[in-house]
């Protein structure tokens, strides 16, 4: 049962829920003081003891069932007790018509004899079943391992033995009890493949490695995330935060002097005989001021998320940084998140502006911006655009967004969609491009991330 719990433990990690050792702990603690014979104290124990979070009460609720609630293997009948040798010698007759395949099923079904091991893990591997980590794929995964026994045939053998039988002049009672056995093996061997399927899925999850699972959704399309995913990736902002941090305030201290200039050294040491005495350098590289306009859009959400997340979880190397949000309006977020928790601060800002789908605005919120927030771009700011550039046929408002761009010192573009989709449909993005100083494909968490490194470091 110990194992038990800690694949189980294993699982909810996998499925983006936080369960600390010490919560661990906690649930071992609990079940050694109630114990494991009450099954629903038991569940109530780990519900309470590993779930802090209301959020993922679906997902306890969701694989708790499957981990513990198995129950015992399916129940065999021999079907051939009580039948006369005449009557055994006809079925074994019967049987030799099919092929040596149906045989060995159609006498398993008869004689009540479960699948071996061996027999479950060969259908395991003709289904592919070692690659699948979703516990919803159970009743699919069944299904197909049901139809690599050719069970809709074994079915049907079944019925024409017990019609042959029936037409022999076997007692009535005795050809019931028969189809019932029968019938009720055959329930039988769909529920040990069910259940077969459950722990092997169960297993896959419990020994994905973490980082691994971190890896792939770092290159997993947004639109793709499930709400699981993408609090793992919220998880893993922090992380990359850092590292960002750590590379910027090195490239900085690096740069602290500037870059050499030949020239301008030269020509200040003639006096001196051109030995270079006074060393001249060019300007420095100073921390970026950042205006950020972000698209909180149902199909933009995730992307901007990420992006404000890890944006203000390095603050300390940034100047300043307006920071806006818009979906049919502009509203300026930086109150929110200059609190110093940006995790908390993006929720709430995403909860206040609700997503929806065909309402975007862009040429809206940059009349807003230009009207009410003009003197935060300068030839200092870097102006960053998060979006799909999809306007919902509305006015684009391409002069504001054309003098911002002449305002600004550069500005940047981060579009999760393919350039192939620009100017198709709705999209207004072949008009904004040409003004853009630099274009960053930002579909999933490693492009941004680096889209990001290599914007912070210009001059």
């Amino acid at each position: 049962m110990d194992q038990r719990i800690v694949e189980f433990v294993g699982a909810l990690r996998n499925r983006g829920v936080r369960v600390s050792l010490a919560e661990s702990k906690d649930a071992f603690q609990a079940l050694d003081s109630i114990g494991i014979t009450d099954k629903e104290m038991f569940r109530l124990c780990l519900r309470a003891t590993m779930v802090k979070d209301s959020r993922y009460l679906p997902v306890f609720d969701e694989l708790f069932p499957l981990f513990f609630s198995s129950g015992p293997p399916p129940a065999y009948t021999d079907s051939t007790q009580n039948l006369t040798p005449d009557q055994a010698k006809t079925i074994a007759d019967a049987i030799r018509q099919y092929s040596q395949q149906l045989r060995k099923m159609l006498n398993k079904m008869i004689l009540g004899q479960p699948l071996s091991k061996e027999e479950l893990d060969e259908l395991s591997r003709l289904t592919n079943l070692d690659d699948v980590e979703n516990p919803r794929y159970q009743d699919w995964k069944t299904r197909q391992m049901m139809e690599a026994l050719k069970f809709d045939e074994i079915r049907q053998a079944l019925n024409e033995l017990l019609n042959i039988l029936e037409d022999m002049g076997m007692d009535p009672k005795m050809a019931e009890r028969m189809r019932r056995d029968l019938s009720s093996n055959q329930q039988a061997l769909e529920d040990q493949v069910r259940q077969y399927v459950g722990e092997q899925i169960l297993q896959n999850m419990s020994r994905q490695k973490q980082q691994e699972r971190v890896d792939n959704l770092y290159n997993r399309p947004f639109e793709n995330l499930t709400d699981g995913e993408m609090q793992i990736l919220r998880q893993e902002v922090k992380r990359l935060a850092a590292i960002l941090r750590t590379r910027l305030a090195l490239r900085l201290k690096r740069s602290k002097t500037g870059k050499l200039d030949v020239k301008s050294t030269l020509r200040t040491n003639q006096k001196y005989g051109s030995v270079p005495l006074e060393i001249r350098h060019k300007n420095r590289i100073r921390k970026p001021k950042i205006v950020i306009l972000c698209d909180v859009s149902t199909s933009m959400r995730h992307c901007s998320e990420l992006m404000i997340s890890l944006l203000y979880a390095i603050q300390d190397q940034i100047s300043k940084t307006y920071a806006f949000a818009f979906i049919d309006h502009l509203e300026y977020i930086s109150p929110q998140l200059d609190n110093g928790q940006s995790n908390l601060a993006v929720a709430q800002v995403l909860q206040q502006m609700p997503s929806g789908h065909y309402n975007t605005d862009l040429g809206t919120s940059l009349d807003d911006l230009s009207r009410t927030y003009l003197d935060s771009i300068d030839h200092r700011s870097t102006f960053i655009i998060v979006g799909d550039g999809r306007n919902n046929y509305n006015d684009p408002r391409l002069d504001l967004f054309i003098r911002l761009a002449r305002r600004s010192h550069a500005t940047i573009w981060l579009n999760p969609e393919a350039n192939t989709l620009w100017g198709s449909g709705d999209s207004d993005m072949l008009k904004y491009a040409p003004h853009c100083s630099r274009i960053f494909q930002t579909g999933n968490l490693s492009e941004l991330s680096a889209a990001i490194d290599h914007l912070l470091v210009q001059p």
